[in-house]
């Protein structure tokens, strides 16, 4: 029979198939191998295609905008959103609108067109994550904004419009609805117990050790044992924090190393796999989540589609459970 698991964060129902599970070989889904470089404007050479940078870590005598950087950060040229303007909330009767007021940056994290995170050096993913950290604190300066979403798609069946693996980074002037559940899940339970559930998540996974796929000193990767869908991973920092931006030098150095690990892991289960992960920080410039709020990277890999039934119900169906994801997972 299969098994109802209920999030204890947002209160959401999983349908978890432990009867008949799907192994690795039972997944359908569409391989994805990059296909070449020609006019790629995240490419070495053709920095004139993007927009000028925002920020970047370079060789020492290279000039802005130009070959000899490491990780480079650029408006996305066709932007959700604006950043010149006001806000200027109203409303239409019943319905509420306001302009379309934010940011929307790409983090370009190599030259290397054909280069996924556990590809790189270390070196070079730390470079990454301190631009990213770096750019999150200073979009945070502008009172306007109230969340940083920071996700990645990589692969065609994630979403990604173009090749080469980058990073996007998007500045909201409202909380959106998904974060807002999980804030005030971890809020009631806070008010209740007068503890992160975050942090009560991690002791119990520690404690059983069944869903762990790697563990150094700062930082947990595992299997939720709410997955929603198959081979999900959750990253979580072993300290209570709030925020993602505020990262310490060895704290950048382990989510690296547990990064490229868990990934590794992932595309060595699955050969060329898409997947998207989402950094969930706490919210900016309003009342502080610190103390009640854990921020996570959400690491989703593609070998599902949601179809009719998760979205008419808000179930989702998981065909591999996380304890038998995990041994797949640990075993290369």
């Amino acid at each position: 029979m299969a098994q109802l698991r209920r999030d204890p964060i947002v209160g959401r129902w999983v349908i978890v198939d432990t009867d008949d599970p799907k192994k690795p070989q039972d997944f359908q889904y569409e391989q994805y191998i990059p296909k070449g470089t020609e006019l790629c404007p995240f490419c070495y050479g053709n920095e004139f295609m993007t927009p000028p940078e925002i920020n970047c870590i370079r060789e020492q005598g290279t000039g802005i905008n130009t070959p000899g950087w490491q990780v480079r950060v650029v408006a996305n040229k066709f932007p959700a959103l604006q950043i010149e303007g006001e806000l200027d909330r109203r409303g239409i009767g019943i319905y509420d609108m306001s302009n379309g007021i934010g940011a929307h940056e790409i983090v370009i994290e190599s030259p290397y067109h054909t280069k996924d995170l556990p590809d790189l050096l270390q070196e070079e993913v730390e470079n990454y994550l301190k631009i990213c950290c770096s750019r999150c604190a200073d979009l945070a300066k502008d009172s306007r904004f109230k969340y940083l979403m920071l996700f990645r798609n990589y692969g065609s069946a994630a979403g990604a419009s173009l090749e080469h693996p980058h990073t996007q980074i998007v500045a909201l002037p409202m909380v959106p609805k998904n974060a807002l559940e999980e804030l005030h899940g971890a809020k009631e339970y806070f008010n209740y117990r007068e503890r992160c559930i975050f942090c009560d998540i991690i002791r119990q996974e520690i404690q059983d050790q069944e869903r762990i796929v790697l563990e150094n000193k700062y930082f947990l990767s595992f299997c939720p044992f709410v997955s929603r869908f198959p081979f999900e991973i959750m990253v979580i920092p072993k300290k209570h924090a709030g925020s993602f931006t505020f990262l310490s030098f060895e704290e950048i150095k382990a989510l690296a190393e547990i990064m490229q690990g868990t990934i590794r892991k992932l595309k060595k289960v699955f050969e060329n796999l898409s997947y998207n992960y989402i950094i969930h920080s706490s919210p900016i410039n309003g009342d502080a989540e610190e103390e009640y709020y854990h921020w996570h990277i959400e690491l989703m890999p593609k070998l599902t589609q949601v179809a009719g039934f998760e979205w008419g119900t808000g179930f989702y169906l998981d065909s591999t459970s996380p304890e038998l994801a995990t041994q797949y997972l640990k075993a290369v």
